[in-house]
């Protein structure tokens, strides 16, 4: 059995719908299929998501959703009308919808909407069994997939039923809708795959797989071929779009393989993502980089010597919303580096001034405009020559390496270089590591 996720840009309008019924019909082990929500159908419209978080705010602050809700409810009606499918079994979910998220239902409660009113349509033009998420996927509190999950969803699965699926969603430990991060339709998708005991789980976009550098940056950028669930989430970690980083946890326990695939151009082979490969010819699988980044710099003699120092540093950062990414320490010093957007300024300026005198810190200096570039491949440790080609790679573009992290990751070679920078040094990377 095959488990497919199809991203927001396959569900657009109705003629990517038809792709994505061609597609499943091409395979009777296409059994459960799980759908974003309706994505761009050019540049410049709107994500129907991002449009469900707008109908939330504007309710929070007292207005009136009624217009934009207008648009949501018009991609649908449009995509229908396209499909040539009579909407009345619809509409009054729409109507509902829209009530909730008037008597304030949330941000993630409405958020969710896209991804189920999509499930519902293509249930609905499929001929197939809806299936909801919320109550069967449990999301903890720090994000992760509750192990009850896969249970819930395993009795729910009758033999010989096709099913569609929202992504994106499930439920709290208080019952409540959560949602996943942005791109959490491949984390349901990983999750269905592992409670059906899928064969394979075909994640379906735009694109015919991922690429070894982002082919807006480089020309015949190539697409890989086959890579490793390890190689993958650290690719994702430093900006490669293609595959959401935390899809992997739900598969790596059981090893079912990955296939990223294009929805409109669905005989190219795509990317294969399984445990483990044979690097031979090819250690590297490809360069990213991912900016927004600011760096907190903390000094204090004998700093490592203090019992739990860094877990109470850390403790106290959250406190203050800074959960750092990436970590670099000295005899005396830590450096951690961080989501900008996390905090804003005032909020660093207090975190700052408590962490000195609490940790009586000789100093603690925050500065930003950062971005990290990650080399990544099965095989970086063993290339004796990769830290000279990527330095004089850099420095024949006159980039300053900020930083660069070699040894804690048998999967990536991580560096720190300024944000304006970031586009650059990647296209020199990719030029000196893989064209």
């Amino acid at each position: 059995m095959i488990v497919c996720k199809f991203g927001g840009s396959s569900l657009a309008d109705a003629v990517q719908i038809q792709k994505v019924k061609e597609i499943v019909d091409a395979d009777s082990r296409r059994a459960i299929v799980i759908v974003s929500a309706p994505g761009k159908r050019t540049s410049a419209d709107e994500k129907v998501t991002d449009m469900l978080y707008g109908c939330a705010r504007l309710v929070r602050e007292g207005r009136s959703c009624e217009p934009l809700f207008a648009k949501v409810a018009d991609r649908y009606t449009s995509i229908l009308s396209g499909l040539g499918m009579n909407g009345d079994f619809l509409l009054p979910i729409l109507s509902e919808v829209r009530a909730s998220i008037d008597a304030g239902a949330g941000a993630h409660w409405a958020a969710s909407r896209g991804e189920h009113l999509c499930a519902r349509l293509v249930a609905e033009y499929f001929g197939w069994q809806f299936l909801e998420t919320e109550g069967r996927i449990i999301i903890a509190d720090d994000g992760s997939v509750d192990e009850q999950s896969y249970t819930l969803l395993s009795a729910s699965l009758e033999p010989g039923t096709r099913y569609v699926v929202p992504g994106f969603y499930g439920s709290n430990g208080q019952g409540m809708v959560q949602t996943f991060s942005r791109g959490g339709s491949d984390i349901t998708g990983a999750i269905l795959a592992r409670a059906s005991g899928a064969e394979v789980y075909e994640n379906w976009t735009d694109v015919s797989g991922v690429f070894s550098v982002d082919p807006r940056l480089v020309d015949g950028a190539k697409v890989i071929g086959e890579m490793t669930y390890r190689e993958v989430r650290e690719l994702a970690g430093v900006g490669a779009g293609v595959f959401h980083e935390e899809a992997i946890a739900p598969l790596l326990p059981v090893a079912i393989p990955i296939n990223v695939k294009n929805t409109n151009a669905p005989l190219d082979k795509g990317t294969w993502i399984v445990e483990s490969r044979e690097c031979g010819d090819n250690p590297l699988s490809g360069v990213a980089a991912k900016g927004g980044y600011s760096r907190l710099t903390i000094r204090k003699l004998m700093l490592l010597k203090s019992t739990g120092i860094r877990h109470a540093l850390m403790t106290m950062m959250r406190v203050f919303g800074v959960r750092p990414s990436f970590s670099l320490f000295g005899i005396d010093s830590i450096v951690w580096f961080f989501e900008t957007s996390q905090a804003s300024e005032g909020v660093l300026e207090a975190m700052c001034a408590r962490l000195k005198e609490e940790f009586a810190l000789e100093s603690i200096e925050v500065d930003g405009g950062y971005a990290i570039l990650g080399v990544v491949g099965a095989g970086v440790n063993s290339d004796p020559s990769l830290i000279g080609s990527v330095s004089c790679a850099l420095q024949s573009e006159k980039i300053p390496i900020h930083f660069l992290n070699y040894g804690s990751s048998d999967t990536s070679l991580l560096i720190g270089v300024a944000e304006e920078s970031a586009k650059e040094a990647t296209i020199a990377l990719y030029r000196a590591l893989f064209a």
